[in-house]
């Protein structure tokens, strides 16, 4: 039988040091009841009535989120499974780089989150504590779960606004590596995510430790950098961009010189901000109050005379958040530009590998300059699950010094296949397998078609540690895509004839940055119908420039000619790629690129069962 080792405890370069009394009840605080339910999500309910339940946005003919199929569906998936209950805290934090401490929204205390942990039939409970100064929402990556509890505002619930809660209830059906995250805005491009393991019962692979590993773009908080900064500035396009903006990628570490203690070891509720500069202390307090003005006279208390100052909305995708308005006629942010004009090129994603320019690339919430470190034992057989919880880069990951055997991707098992690395688009989840052997060795996620890379290490003897600009051999060997791979047989979708075909046209260019399906940039009222019982066959065509992670809510669908079960595949610029699906999980599903820059900027939409 398979052991699972605890991941290891939290350390000061990755802790998050929760702000004042808003860690109230954080973390993530698991507690299992054998008691069977087969309740609804619930609800802290605001005075309006309007905070986190079912959106009533649903066009006459479709199922509604909450409606009797819905229920029905997950009367059907073991409703009478054990009982998980967690609980966690969205709050502001103080994320400790290694070189600087910056300001991030974190849930708890822990970054990133602590996983949560269930086995296949379960029941989760979650109960989301929103002490952010904005409203939020938690998606659960992959799995099939009801549709109202799948965690979309303005689709399938309300979001959850500030100082309130929401309880996510549902059975956990399949097996596999999956995550949650919020679905609101350019939230996921903070510190709010976790892996979520579902446990296998009848766990087929054997193997001794288990290292679940999240790859993360940073830069959040980072000279003052926030992600709706980014996305505005992006979504100005860049048709007009001067020879001045092109290529940073040479200046993804240039942050290292801007570590200095301007604030004079300040404390701010109860947090060291030693190693902050301005730029950092100001994203950290725009963080805690995205309505305070920064060019306030804190020292009087008389402000800079700019009244306004009232929140925008920014992004077009659902709960889009709101970011402070410039003061008018103040002068604004010192602020880096992250924006890549050009960039370097990748071939195995056709082009350029995108336009965020991040300055730090985190597994686990480290950097390589002090990476976390994987101890186990020369021979040990190691399960390690990999996530892109990444904003906007893929990556080509190795263990130097081994080979990986990949047994699943998105949750779903695959027939073995062994490579020297792999290439992981944002979202998209690898298990693989490895017999280690005796050192110390390097896990490498190289930032794709940018400049960079995340590490780790693992450790199984003594030996010098691998330095942080360590690049294995393996990263230029045998490279392994999700449509190299084959569906394992036992999950392998039945032969039948299709019922309905969907098209979707990937469209959008960097120069106008607007991204959408079809040439529609995404609205609320969008929908592709199915119906429940057919087989759908969806075909992408990337008619766009740049490559893109698409996700479907909900299901999974089969890769052509036997391949893998996927809920996220990327797309590369040019390819036509057909997939099959089974419509059993009624509702409003959303689909979207998860590049959250393009999906923000349009490239969604919802696929919608109607009634029967």
């Amino acid at each position: 039988m398979p052991t699972h080792s605890p991941q290891p405890p939290s350390r000061s370069r990755r802790d998050v040091l929760a702000a004042g009394a808003a860690v109230a009840g954080g973390g993530l605080l698991a507690a299992c009841s054998g008691s069977p339910s087969g309740a609804r999500g619930g609800v802290d309910e605001m005075a309006d009535g309007k905070n986190g339940g079912p959106h009533d946005n649903v066009p006459s003919g479709y199922v509604s989120p909450d409606g009797p199929e819905v229920a029905a569906a997950e009367k059907e998936r073991n409703a009478d499974g054990t009982v998980r209950k967690f609980r966690v805290t969205a709050t502001f934090g103080m994320l400790n780089l290694g070189d600087r401490t910056v300001g991030t929204w974190a849930y708890g205390d822990e970054f990133p989150g602590k996983e949560v942990r269930v086995t296949a039939g379960d029941q989760i409970h979650m109960t989301l504590d929103n002490h952010l100064p904005a409203s939020t929402s938690m998606h659960w990556h992959g799995i099939r779960l009801r549709n109202d509890m799948d965690g979309v505002p303005e689709i399938t619930q309300r979001g959850v606004q500030p100082g309130a809660s929401f309880t996510y209830q549902f059975t956990v059906p399949d097996p596999g590596t999956y995550w949650l995250h919020p679905h609101t805005g350019v939230q996921i491009d903070r510190g709010l995510y976790a892996p979520v393991i579902v446990d296998d019962p009848k766990e087929p692979l054997r193997y001794d430790k288990e290292w679940i590993v999240l790859i993360d773009d940073w830069l959040d908080g980072v000279d003052g950098s926030t992600p709706d900064q980014v996305l505005a500035e992006l979504d100005k396009g860049m048709g007009d961009m001067g020879h001045s903006q092109m290529r940073r990628t040479g200046q993804a570490h240039a942050h290292k010189g801007h570590g200095g203690k301007g604030h004079g070891g300040m404390d701010m509720n109860g947090l060291d901000l030693d190693g902050m500069d301005r730029g950092d202390m100001d994203a950290a307090m725009d963080a805690m109050d995205p309505d305070r003005d920064a060019d306030a006279d804190t020292d009087t208390g008389r402000d800079s005379g700019h009244k306004d100052n009232a929140p925008r909305e920014t992004g077009k995708g659902p709960g889009h958040a709101a970011v402070p308005r410039q003061p008018a006629g103040g002068p604004a942010p010192m602020r880096p530009s992250r924006i890549l004009v050009g960039g370097t090129t990748s071939t195995l994603l056709g082009g350029v590998g995108g336009h965020v320019n991040y300055p730090y690339y985190l597994i686990n919430g480290r950097a390589p300059e002090n990476p976390e470190t994987f101890q186990a034992r020369p021979g040990d057989r190691i399960r390690i699950r990999i996530i892109n919880a990444s904003g906007e880069t893929g990556y080509r990951v190795a263990l130097g010094g081994h080979r990986m055997t990949i047994t699943h991707t998105d949750g779903f098992p695959v027939e073995h296949a062994t490579t020297d690395a792999l290439l992981i688009g944002m979202a998209e989840r690898y298990d693989v397998l490895v017999t280690v052997k005796d050192g110390a060795f390097p896990l490498t996620a190289l930032a794709e078609g940018k400049t960079g890379a995340a590490m780790a290490v693992l450790r199984t003897g003594g030996g010098e540690a691998p330095g942080p600009d360590t690049r294995p051999k393996e990263l230029q060997g045998k490279v392994l895509r999700s449509i190299h791979l084959k569906s394992a047989e036992s999950v392998r979708l039945e032969e039948r004839s299709v019922d309905r075909t969907l098209d979707f046209d990937l469209t959008g260019s960097v120069a106008k940055w607007n991204w959408a399906f079809n040439g529609k940039p995404y609205t609320p009222d969008q929908r592709y119908p199915v119906a429940a019982g057919e087989r759908v066959r969806m075909t992408f065509r990337n008619r766009t420039k740049m490559w893109h992670p698409v996700h479907l809510h909900g299901h999974t669908y089969q890769l052509p000619d036997g391949g893998p079960r996927k809920d996220t595949t990327v797309l590369v610029p040019g390819q036509t790629l057909s997939v099959e699906m089974d419509a059993d999980n009624p509702g409003l599903w959303m689909m979207h690129c998860h590049n959250i820059y393009h999906s923000e900027s349009g490239m969604m939409t919802v696929l919608g069962y109607r009634k029967q």
